[in-house]
């Protein structure tokens, strides 16, 4: 008999207990729900709206049903529909009538509020750790690569001289805005929601904020309504890990198309590449592929919860069950990307050879060409207008802005002079770049002491 079945006259139907149950997937939460029981049961012994010595009795049960769940001695079935009600029959069935009192001044509406922000609380540090494992993986592999000159690329054509340590750079600020957005998002969801009852608190003298801080929440929700139908902190999460796919899924992009023969920049380590069924010669980076597909996943969590949200009225209806599915797999999905991303990148082998040998073409070198006939005064639009007749000559005749001869250069202006080969070397390039935030090794060195800094903050150590 499901506990709610006072109402009702009949059983329901059996194909509409297996689309109500999701003990299927909200399992996972026992860890969360009987904590937030066993708060709850002593705050009820503490203010004597139950037995203290049944709160008691309560705890002990609840406590040896969480240590079955983890040793595996104990499983539910869809008869009792969820965890909160799997969680309770059982109680019962141990203690009897004591385990009857455990809902009072509750309702599973508040409960499941409350399992679903602890889940959450506890999974965004282990996904921030990861983040800033990744982190240090970039600041390390930047540090080894200072003097490693590659193309920069806009539209996907080379740019301009940059270096390996300073895109790596470009990575790790974009993993750093995303490491403070998760604990953002932790900190806006340090609320407990329990005592918002079904939609309208309770009429019984309970302590809400003894459960919160036992529980260990910063404060208390301050309307019931919100209390219970309140997801923002599930789409935010999910939106903050969509943003954190989206930069592994760019970063994917660019390691495919450097590990190409037409790049040669970098190459995978056998253990994060696969080969082909039929083409014995292949050597994919399935890896970064999988990232980048996943990503859409990922996206597709959220846009699923944000359609279920967008026109719920106050307070907890059905349809909000359908957020934990989508929640949980886009958590497991991050979890499970981040880590083997990681070793992908610390293992791949670096080729500084090739990427020098690409920086050498592509004229990339042009706007310090120009800029080099304006430091000697001439105006920039004029540099620029000249420097680009240049690499047409140059394109023409099958030269480089380094080999093209000085007097090809004086025929365009008499402002070039011998130093001009100095000027557009390509070490030049990137080390007269001092600009902060720039690709000189002078730029570079600050931004990977703020990128230490900014671990040893929050107190991320070397595994």
């Amino acid at each position: 008999m499901k506990l709610w079945s006072g109402r009702f006259d009949s059983d329901t139907d059996a194909l509409v207990d297996e689309l109500n149950a999701s003990i299927t997937f909200d399992e996972r939460m026992y860890q969360e729900d009987i904590d937030g029981s066993i708060a709850h049961a002593g705050m009820l012994g503490a203010q004597g709206i139950i037995d203290p010595a049944e709160a008691d009795k309560i705890i002990a049960a609840l406590r040896e049903i969480r240590q079955d769940i983890a040793d595996g001695k104990l499983t539910f079935s869809i008869a009792t529909e969820d965890i909160h009600m799997s969680v309770e029959t059982e109680l019962t069935a141990r203690i009897g009538d004591a385990g009857k009192r455990l809902h009072t001044a509750r309702s599973r509406n508040d409960q499941v509020a409350l399992d679903f922000r602890m889940y959450l609380k506890n999974r965004i540090p282990q996904i921030r750790d990861k983040v800033l494992t990744l982190i240090s993986v970039l600041h390390d592999r930047a540090g080894e690569n200072l003097d490693t000159i590659m193309p920069a690329y806009t539209h996907l054509q080379r740019a301009q001289p940059t270096t390996f340590a300073h895109y790596m750079m470009a990575y790790a600020n974009m993993l750093r805005r995303d490491v403070t957005r998760l604990e953002d998002c932790l900190e806006r969801m340090d609320e407990m929601p329990l005592g918002s009852g079904a939609c309208t608190g309770t009429t019984y003298p309970i302590d809400r904020r003894r459960v919160a801080g036992e529980l260990g929440f910063a404060r208390i929700t301050e309307n019931s309504l919100d209390g219970v139908s309140d997801r923002d902190y599930a789409l935010e999460l999910m939106s903050d890990l969509s943003i954190l796919m989206m930069h592994l899924s760019r970063f994917s992009e660019e390691l495919i198309l450097w590990c190409s023969w037409e790049f040669r920049f970098v190459e995978m380590s056998d253990a994060y590449s696969t080969g082909s069924s039929i083409m014995p010669q292949k050597k994919n980076p399935d890896i970064a592929e999988l990232v980048r597909g996943k990503t859409g996943r990922v996206y597709g969590s959220l846009m699923g919860l944000l359609t279920v949200m967008k026109a719920l009225p106050l307070a907890y209806n059905k349809d909000m069950q359908e957020d934990k599915e989508q929640v949980f797999d886009a958590v497991d999905t991050v979890n499970n990307c981040l880590p083997v991303f990681t070793a992908m990148v610390q293992t791949m082998k670096v080729h500084p050879e090739n990427m020098r040998k690409a920086a050498a073409q592509g004229f990339i070198n042009a706007t310090d060409c120009a800029d080099y006939l304006v430091k000697k005064g001439m105006p920039f639009r004029d540099a620029y207008t000249i420097v680009g007749r240049l690499v047409n000559h140059c394109i023409a005749t099958g030269q480089t802005l380094e080999s093209l001869p000085l007097e090809d250069y004086r025929k365009m202006s008499e402002v070039f002079d011998r130093d001009v080969y100095q000027a557009i070397d390509l070490k030049t390039c990137v080390e007269t770049r001092l600009v902060e935030g720039g690709p000189s090794e002078k730029s570079v060195k600050a931004q990977l002491e703020s990128v230490a800094a900014f671990l040893k903050e929050r107190g991320y150590h070397e595994a």
